[in-house]
């Protein structure tokens, strides 16, 4: 079974040669800062150097994952990465490996979800892994969901679980779904690593130490059932807005499978409002935008299953804006211009014609029947 090892709990480096040292870090900011002088307790370089340890961190698990898997019965196949695969490309609509090496499933222009590792079981269990170094682990189990709901499409013939792998001191592990598993380590350091790198007269490195096991395989070797991002998401705006007799299909949106790709995208899009229309409600400037500019309606799934109306206004291509409320207030935020919701939304746009245009009064029976829903949700007995 799946029992965390001493050689991984007390992180002994003995068996994994100068593996550690061979991987490519990010430490251009990091060096920048030591070679300023900057303070080792000032907030940039604790920044900086929490997120180089988190990345030496998951190279070091992972060396020890590979071994692990390599003399436990219970792991059937296990996924290479970084120096450890065959330098295949990152293909569109399957697992691959990306520039960076690491395991990730993305569409043509945008990755989707990345994973730490990932290896089978002889129980036909599909484990994906997240190793964090981060004491609090709320945003952890926020992307846990989108992760699994993924691997669930795409690998419908496997049990989906994971393997959580913290520092002890972590909290909140106790609030980790049933499907997870979680290991301890002891308190990580990267100081070693950092030395090395920092270091002008660098030591010779033993060559690098490579498992040779039939268990190792390929991301894209795994084969998995056709999915396509856009595509899906395109079926499921006009589907929920199909019946003419609702503003919105509640029980299509409501029903098992589509929750798991809500689960995935975390929001739907079901129309579009005038500028004009919203001006008040999100406290728009006057001439902040155009009078054509549509307000587009989303229905975003949060943490505690409750799924609630959002906004969007994009105003060109990478720019994008999120509106939404906190207690009653509205919270603008500016979206990555490379983030997957810009090209989303984009896409959405392009879609939706005019028969998408929603009323005030159809958006607040939307949020009406949303409420309810989860009120009702809310009191089943086995409710979360």
């Amino acid at each position: 079974m799946l029992e965390i090892s001493p050689a991984i709990k007390n992180l002994e480096k003995e068996d994994i040669a100068d593996n550690l040292l061979h991987y490519v870090y990010n430490t251009k900011h990091l060096l920048s800062l030591i070679k300023k002088g900057i303070e080792l307790d000032d907030p940039s370089y604790l920044s900086s150097y929490r997120s180089f340890e988190g990345e030496v961190y998951e190279n070091f698990i992972y060396e020890k994952l590979l071994r692990y898997a390599q003399e436990n019965d219970y792991i059937t196949k296990f996924v290479l990465k970084g120096f450890h695969q065959g330098k295949c490309k990152a293909y569109a609509n399957t697992l691959s490996i990306s520039e960076k090496e690491q395991i990730v499933y993305r569409t043509k222009s945008r990755e989707i979800s990345e994973f730490d590792a990932m290896f089978l079981t002889k129980n036909n269990e599909l484990y994906f892994v997240e190793m964090t170094l981060v004491k609090s682990v709320l945003k952890l189990r926020r992307r846990l969901r989108k992760k699994k709901a993924l691997l669930e499409i795409i690998f419908p013939n496997y049990t989906i679980k994971s393997l959580i792998i913290l520092n002890e001191g972590a909290t909140g592990a106790k609030q980790f779904p049933s499907y997870c598993k979680v290991w301890f380590t002891k308190e990580f350091s990267a100081a070693e690593v950092l030395e090395y790198i920092t270091k002008l007269d660098k030591q010779k490195l033993l060559p690098k130490d490579k498992i040779n096991s039939k268990k190792m395989i390929e991301a894209h070797m795994l084969k998995l059932h056709p999915f396509r991002y856009y595509n899906t998401m395109s079926w499921i705006t006009k589907t929920i807005r199909a019946n003419k007799k609702y503003v919105i299909d509640m029980n299509f949106l409501m029903t098992e499978k589509v929750q798991r790709y809500h689960d995935l995208y975390n929001k739907f899009y079901v129309g579009f409002l005038t500028v004009k229309d919203m001006k008040n409600i999100l406290q728009l400037k006057e001439g902040e935008y155009s009078q054509e500019q549509r307000v587009v309606v989303a229905l975003e799934k949060k943490h505690s299953d409750e799924i609630v109306v959002t906004y969007y206004i994009q105003t060109t291509r990478k720019n994008l804006y999120l509106y939404s409320f906190n207690d009653g207030k509205v919270v603008k935020e500016k979206k990555d211009p490379y983030g997957i919701t810009v090209t989303e939304v984009f896409h959405i746009n392009k879609l939706m014609n005019e028969s998408y245009l929603l009323s005030i009064s159809q958006v607040n029976t939307i949020k009406k029947l949303l409420k309810e829903r989860f009120k009702r949700e809310s009191q089943k007995p086995n409710a979360n």
